[in-house]
């Protein structure tokens, strides 16, 4: 009665084989990496022509993929070649775009991070200019202190001069 139990999903049956997408992916990397270097193409064409001047030149007991057949064989092994080649290149692609897209978004977080630190640290420096604008700079306390020692010459000299003149009046 327990399969008629609508109140639950099944579960997925999985049938076939079961793999590590992470390491297979890694693997179509690698394969799609040495398709794409020199190398490869220059092995390839060194087996191509090899194939090709093989069932040329030698005698036709001795060739494998017969010309008069239109080199089938070398046609279908790089139809595989192909059809295994393309969908391993675009799963390295895909792997690779999100690797790009997951170093963008980090890369967005971090320079949203950098404006914010930024931003906080020019009002900082706002703030530092203000409160630095209140506070008197060594001319400003040159002046007032020239200021005070007139002011205090004058009263010491007022204050001579009335003691030179009780002295002379008294």
């Amino acid at each position: 009665m327990k399969r008629f139990d609508l109140s639950t999903p099944r579960q997925a049956r999985r049938v076939g084989v079961h793999y590590d997408p992470d390491a297979f992916g890694q693997f179509s990397e690698s394969i799609a990496r040495y398709l794409g270097t020199a190398r490869f193409l220059v092995w390839q064409s060194a087996v191509i022509f090899a194939w090709v001047g093989w069932n040329y030149l030698v005698p036709a007991s001795w060739q494998f993929d017969a010309n008069k057949r239109g080199l089938v064989l070398l046609t279908l092994v790089l139809s595989l070649q192909a059809s295994y080649a393309a969908p391993l290149i675009l799963l390295a692609q895909n792997r690779q775009e999100e690797r790009d897209r997951l170093s963008a978004m980090n890369d967005r977080r971090v320079a949203e991070r950098t404006q914010a630190d930024t931003e906080f640290l020019a009002r900082e420096i706002a703030g530092v200019r203000l409160v630095l604008a209140d506070v008197p700079t060594t001319g400003d306390l040159q002046e007032h202190l020239d200021r005070l020692t007139a002011a205090i010459e004058q009263m010491t000299a007022r204050l001579d001069d009335l003691e030179h003149r009780r002295d002379k009046g008294g």
